[in-house]
């Protein structure tokens, strides 16, 4: 018999899929190459009281992942927001959180850049919060040990993922949210048999009936491979206003005259920084690849 279901839980090529009512099941796909996420709506088979397969993925509203020339992973399905998750201290990877807010941009979420461990000083961090509040990106200062109040408002009503290095808080900000969320988790993946896969898993929580939050593992890297020139001049707020507008229309931006990009930067409207991420993204997914 199938069922309906929701995974809340990507082992791999394992998954914890919740069943309507409220039951928890240890599944695996049909396919070799089919790649589900947290917060994937699937339809399952019972194999055993507590395991099933996957037998269909239903079309996803959105989809969040990440691709090199290689390989890609998909870190979140149908979620409506990415939260970045910086902090003051440790230093912040400014290339990842560009890459992340070209991902939200292409795949059409919204993002929220959250400074957390905002108790330990660093005036360099707050500044560069205020760059990306310039260009209209919703920002939030958070100290999560202490409270994580001001953030619940920003959660109700979407399926948030959080997305940043290690060591930014994430688990700091879910424990927060839900104290007893880490417990249950490890409870279910002990009765599930993949507690071992914990250290790379994705998990989906619910906050309230509307409302739901995904945990990823912490990013050193961020490729997107999968995106093309033009979905990636867009994903770059500041251009919009300067796209169509270069003398050349395969204009790189790197050197070509009458480029309004270029002149843009020139005039201070767009950040010399950002131009140089655009310039490195754009290089990297020129490569091809043979063999």
């Amino acid at each position: 018999m199938s069922y309906p279901g929701l995974i809340v839980a990507a082992y791999g090529k394992r998954y914890n899929v919740e069943l309507p009512d409220g039951r928890i099941l240890s599944c695996v796909t049909r396919g070799k190459k089919v790649d589900n996420a947290a917060g994937d709506r699937v339809t399952v088979t019972l194999t055993a009281s507590n395991e099933g397969v996957i037998e269909k993925t239903a079309e996803r509203t959105t989809l969040l992942y990440r691709s090199n020339a290689y390989k890609s992973k998909v870190l979140a399905a149908n979620v409506t927001q990415i939260l970045i998750v910086l902090a003051t201290q440790p230093s912040f990877y400014e290339d990842l959180l560009n890459r992340c807010l070209v991902a939200a941009e292409a795949a059409g979420i919204r993002a929220v850049i959250l400074l957390n461990k905002c108790d330990l000083p660093n005036p360099q961090a707050l500044q560069k919060l205020e760059q990306y509040a310039a260009l209209g990106y919703l920002t939030l200062q958070l100290n999560a040990r202490q409270s994580v109040e001001a953030l619940k408002p920003l959660l109700a009503g979407h399926t948030s993922v959080l997305v940043g290095q290690s060591g930014m808080g994430k688990s700091t900000i879910i424990n927060s949210l839900l104290p007893e969320a880490r417990s249950k988790t490890q409870e279910i993946s002990t009765t599930l048999d993949s507690g071992k896969h914990t250290t790379t898993a994705t998990h989906l929580y619910h906050l309230d009936q509307d409302s739901a939050i995904i945990d990823s593992p912490g990013l050193q890297e961020f490729g997107l491979y999968h995106i093309n020139e033009t979905e990636l001049e867009y994903a770059f707020v500041e251009f919009r206003p300067f796209i169509g507008h270069c003398k050349f229309n395969n204009c790189t931006h790197t050197h070509e005259p009458d480029c309004a990009i270029l002149k843009a930067v020139q005039a201070g409207s767009i950040p010399p920084e950002r131009l140089q991420i655009f310039q490195q993204i754009r290089s990297e997914n020129s490569v091809q690849v043979y063999g």
